[in-house]
């Protein structure tokens, strides 16, 4: 197995060398097994059409490098070109709270060279807010499989003399302005933030940034109060005491597998206030039906390969895949639920 490579790229960067991608027959059969042996076939039988991959494919992360779901991109980048044979660049797109990414891949050809991360309820808050005028939705995407379902997290500085737990943040911010952290407008942070300020009468306001990495750095430097963010994104932190997690915005009956130690919003007397960030891969509409497929069987064997698991867990991540249908009904549900949520807190 390659090591998995973690270094940031910039915006435009690229990496190199660039794997040559499938050319033969046999070569094709061989790049796009299994990765175990040159007889593995996708598991329904469908190997990559002849010609694909032509060139390296290039993988867009709609937010700054260094958080959560680049992260993830990094660590499956390798995976993923051990079955397709061919190099996966991670570029990284932020902006727009996360359109100008999304915007990017529904413009390139869909021709299976161009994929992205989708990032829930992200991507529905863009296209429901009014104000916007996004004139796009998650049928404009071709799905390919569901990565990650990481849940949300608070997080404070364990130095902050204000509050050191839950209840304390939750009695301060009833009583006075707290700034917290948000990666968008409509973004799950700003939803579960306003959510407290709505059923708990804290007073939360969300500073906007574009990434999981900026508003550690601001909350690390004092500049904003308190992260709101998710599990994948506190887990060392925590660990290493840089920062306290003071709880996981997980249903009632769980706890983040990652946070053991971290009560519940629902366990600490918080209950209504859920929170989550779903990580699938997709690709602009139109794609081939047989690139398509090549595709999902690739990412399928890579998601569910058990080294990317454990260096996914590392990192405090939950590997959830499903396949193209599974997801297309979990974005049917989230968006629905973004659409209540939009409208009672946002627009």
């Amino acid at each position: 197995m390659r090591i998995p490579q973690l270094l940031v790229s910039s915006v435009d960067g690229r990496r190199l060398p660039k794997v040559a991608a499938c050319l033969a027959a046999l070569t094709l059969a061989s790049a796009c097994g299994s990765g175990v042996g040159t007889d593995a076939q996708p598991q329904n039988g469908v190997g990559c059409p002849e010609g694909f991959p032509q060139r390296p494919i290039e993988m867009i992360v709609a937010y700054a490098a260094g958080g959560g779901t680049d992260v993830g991109a990094r660590l499956l980048a390798p995976y993923l070109e051990e079955e397709l044979g061919a190099t996966v660049n991670v570029v990284n797109r932020p902006g727009g709270g996360g359109w100008v990414g999304w915007n990017e891949l529904l413009a390139a050809e869909p021709d299976g060279h161009t994929i992205g991360f989708l990032n829930t309820p992200n991507l529905m808050s863009g296209y429901l807010n009014p104000e916007l005028g996004i004139e796009r939705d998650i049928t404009d995407f071709t799905l390919i499989g569901n990565v990650v379902t990481d849940y949300g997290a608070i997080a404070i500085r364990p130095d902050d003399e204000r509050f050191s737990d839950i209840r304390e943040l939750i009695t301060y911010a009833q009583n006075n302005r707290v700034t917290a952290t948000s990666t968008g407008v409509g973004s799950d942070d700003q939803l579960a933030s306003l959510g407290l300020n709505s059923q708990y009468g804290t007073k939360f306001e969300g500073i906007q940034s574009e990434g999981a990495a900026d508003n550690v750095t601001s909350v690390l430097g004092g500049n904003i109060d308190v992260l709101f963010a998710n599990v994948g994104e506190v887990t060392s932190l925590h660990k290493d005491g840089q920062l306290k997690a003071i709880a996981v915005m997980a249903p009632p009956e769980e706890r983040a597998e990652f946070l053991p130690d971290v009560p519940s919003l629902a366990e600490a007397g918080y209950p209504g206030v859920e929170s989550w960030s779903a990580r699938g891969l997709g690709g602009p509409g139109g794609m081939p039906a047989d690139v398509h497929q090549c595709l999902v069987d690739a990412s399928a064997r890579a998601i569910q390969n058990e080294e990317f698991i454990a260096e996914l867990a590392k990192q405090g991540l939950l590997v959830d895949y499903k396949d193209p249908t599974a997801y297309q009904e979990s974005l049917a549900a989230e968006e629905q639920r973004v659409r209540e949520l939009g409208d009672e807190y946002v627009w």
